[in-house]
């Protein structure tokens, strides 16, 4: 009820911030725009790749499935679930393996955008316990959440609604630990650099609005997928959503609805805190219901208000650019002009800033940022040379082409393997500010950690993408195995020269953005006080026809940047002689290496089984698109590959009633999940057991999991064992054979587990298109 007092005042506060918001996008989109096209014109100097980009990844695979154990919060009870990860790494949860089969609707989408993962139930509470001050259980109270295992899983929000989950092994525990956080490192990073326009327009205008409110620096969540996302009824909330393609697909309202709650939260809890009754945990668990609720009026409201400032945007860039175009010479003479003013202003004010607050700490910051980054890329590189390396001795000990079709298959995927890229991504952990961070007002070093894996990621997806490109170019002209391996080891040697040279020229732009992403910042914060109240005078100097392309405010900015960018290179080009961190020096070019090798990138995408199967007849295209292989398998070797198609009609369902837990099992239906914590302790224990008798039991197929063996410099919680997940705990809700192809019937609108409504009908099977355009799962988050 008190929420429902508060909907006005929740809709007029996130009213004013869209409006401001909205603001400084109109005006950072008329930059952006102008940026965009000078940069058209005058082209780019950069350095070209050496190595070729995968266009499209993942197509018609699945990045992992099992089964795992979810809480849900409204009856209190632990249920089994089997978990999807397609290849747009949202979380997929549906009631059971056999319901994935049968092509049934999901219960659960969750988009874990914004999301930590955490893997102690303290962790948890401690988090819980700081979002709502003055609200600690006593000692001796049964906690917010209880696990019926030691290996919980958990997805927390700050605002959004929380996701538990447990398996029954610690190895199980942290291959979900590694896929999870692959999500969520996916999912945060949604700004498209394809996008030279809305996104840069977007993030400027996120940073301005910011810097309007007295906040520089980064900002953890920033974050979100390229989707536009819609909440789907009953009540899925922003964490649990679907998500439809369209040409405004860039992730605004999950950003802007974390930029409205980072204001509205605090007010909500000094207004509603004191009025929640009960016990603490009690007060805790309607907090994070709360909190929830008011994210989800926000992110309804953000998307339309934003929605229509962008389709205001788009109708008058034609006018614009038109006038950009025309006038670029222009423009571009005013810029300069008004840039000159500013920086006979602001130049020597930073300067100084610079000399006696930023200068003596770039060797420190390059430093702790180069250590954990280039130990992390030169492990991309040993796990590249170990998987082709291992490839190339199989083939010689197990046979020709039949075995470099299997081994290919798998390694052609091998960047978007969680488990053996992990040992890759977690030397990034080690990144550690201290000091600095204090200093220069870092709020967090998860930004950086996360661009850098991302960048480890398509480093190793780059390599990869070369390797086999190369040596289907060769096979044709091979002459038994000896010829192979010799081919192998010699184009093996070819990509990881071009490895070395791309990640260098990788790694220093990441360095040289780090470093302005932590300076400016705190220099803008330094001559704020003395130089922002003057920047008004330089309005007049702008001619009114180019006021929507040139702003003072961006040009002050720029004279900032320009302070400290020098030191910055000088830095990084320093950095580059130290062969410790294998950089190469920016003298070092390579030009065309291999002329035609970028011709062969742009040939069609090599299908390895399909075209070295030896089958008479091409699999149909629809057959292909309802089967997606999986990257990381857990599937029986006897099992095979399971398609992964689900009804887009019923996923795009409207919202369906609230579903009863049934108090009597009905005699004609299998019987549930195991509900208590004792009973489900009690069927893990057993299903344990099982499993240790049975010799037959689920394990992983040994080719798909090789990987590297443990070597002694790598921390033995890296050394990730890929042993096989639990399987479905015994009593497990399995639906009954003639149940077996109907429809779910609806479910608990506070769960967010999306059902058809009871007496629909059950939709033909759609096959899942797996393109950017498709209607299937995989591709609505």
């Amino acid at each position: 009820p008190c929420l429902t007092r508060l909907c006005s005042p929740i809709a007029e506060k996130t009213g004013k911030v869209l409006g401001e918001f909205c603001r400084c996008y109109k005006e950072q989109y008329g930059v952006a725009l102008f940026n965009s096209v000078r940069y058209e014109i005058e082209g780019n100097g950069g350095p070209q790749a050496q190595l070729l980009h995968r266009k499209v990844p993942l197509e018609d695979h699945v990045i992992y499935s099992g089964n795992l154990f979810q809480y849900i919060e409204e009856n209190k009870k632990w249920r089994n679930r089997f978990c999807v990860v397609p290849h747009n790494y949202g979380l997929v949860l549906y009631e059971n393996k056999l319901a994935y089969e049968r092509d049934l609707p999901p219960r659960v989408l969750v988009n874990s955008a914004g999301y930590k993962i955490l893997t102690s139930v303290d962790q948890y509470l401690e988090l819980v316990n700081s979002s709502l001050p003055g609200v600690t259980p006593k000692s001796g109270h049964s906690p917010i959440l209880k696990c019926p295992t030691d290996f919980p899983l958990i997805l927390w929000h700050p605002y959004a609604r929380h996701y538990y989950f447990c398996v029954m092994t610690g190895k199980e525990q942290e291959k979900w630990r590694a896929v999870f956080q692959d999500c969520v490192r996916h999912c945060n990073n949604g700004i498209s650099e394809d996008s030279k326009v809305e996104a840069p327009a977007f993030t400027d205008a996120v940073r301005m609005y910011r810097q309007s409110k007295e906040q520089y620096g980064t900002w953890d969540m920033l974050c979100g997928n390229e989707t536009q996302v819609r909440t789907c009824p009953p009540q899925a909330g922003v964490g649990g959503v679907r998500a439809e393609q369209g040409p405004q697909s860039l992730l605004p309202s999950q950003v802007l609805s974390n930029l409205v709650m980072e204001e509205l939260l605090p007010e909500l809890r000094t207004t509603i805190g004191p009025r929640l009754k009960g016990k603490a945990q009690e007060r805790q668990r309607t907090w994070i219901q709360i909190s929830d609720a008011v994210y989800r009026m926000v992110y309804e409201q953000t998307k339309a208000q934003y929605d229509a400032a962008m389709a205001k945007c788009e109708q008058e860039r034609p006018q614009m650019e038109s006038t950009i175009r025309t006038d670029m010479d222009q423009i571009i003479t005013s810029k300069e002009h008004l840039a000159s003013k500013i920086r006979a202003f602001v130049l020597p004010k930073a300067e100084v800033c610079v000399r006696n607050h930023v200068q003596p700490y770039i060797s420190s910051i390059l430093e702790a940022l180069m250590t954990p980054t280039s130990q992390g890329f030169a492990e991309v590189r040993e796990v590249f040379f170990k998987e082709v390396t291992d490839m190339n001795m199989n083939i010689v000990n197990e046979g020709g082409l039949e075995k470099l079709v299997e081994y290919m298959e798998k390694l052609s995927h091998l960047a978007f393997h969680p488990v053996k890229m992990q040992s890759c991504y977690e030397k990034m952990d080690q990144l550690k500010l201290e000091g600095l961070q204090q200093r220069f007002d870092v709020s967090s070093t998860s930004v950086f950690k996360q661009r850098a894996q991302i960048h480890m990621r398509q480093q190793m997806d780059d390599a990869v993408y070369t390797f086999e490109t190369l040596l289907h170019q060769e096979l044709g002209k091979l002459q038994g195995k000896d010829d192979l391996c010799k081919s192998i080891q010699r184009i093996l040697e070819r990509v990881l020269k071009k490895y070395d040279y791309d990640s260098s020229t990788v790694r220093k732009k990441f360095f040289r953005e780090a470093l302005l992403q932590i300076t400016i910042p705190f220099l803008l914060k330094k001559l704020a006080p003395t130089c922002k109240g003057e920047l008004a005078k330089f309005q007049e100097l702008i001619f009114e026809d180019f006021a929507s392309f040139i702003l003072v405010e961006n040009t002050y900015e720029e004279v900032v940047l320009q302070s400290v960018m020098k030191d910055i290179m000088q830095a990084v080009k320093e950095a580059a002689v130290q062969r410790k961190h294998n950089l190469y020096r920016d003298s070092m070019v390579m030009h065309n290496s291999d002329p035609n090798l970028h011709l062969l990138g742009e040939g069609i995408p090599i299908d390895w089984g399909e075209e070295y199967s030896g089958q008479p007849e091409a699999e149909p295209a629809a057959d292909k698109r309802r089967r997606a292989k999986q990257v990381v398998s857990v599937i029986q070797d006897d099992e095979g590959v399971l398609p992964y198609k689900v009804d887009a009609e019923a996923l795009l369902q409207p919202g369906s009633p609230e579903l009863r837990e049934p108090e009597e099992p009905d005699p004609g239906v299998p019987p549930s999940s195991p509900d208590g914590v004792e009973e489900i302790r009690e069927a893990l224990a057993k299903e344990s057991l099982g499993d240790a008798d049975d010799p037959s039991g689920a394990r992983m197929p040994q080719a798909v999991l090789a990987s590297p063996l443990p070597r002694a410099d790598v921390p033995s919680e890296a050394r990730v064992l890929h042993a096989a997940p639990a399987s479905p705990a015994p009593g497990a809700e399995t639906p009954s054979p003639s149940a077996g192809m109907a429809c779910h019937q609806s479910s608990d609108k506070e769960t967010g587990e999306e059902v058809a409504p009871p007496g629909s009908e059950c939709s033909p099977p759609q096959p899942a298109d797996t393109t950017e355009s498709g209607e299937g799962v995989q591709t609505e988050f």
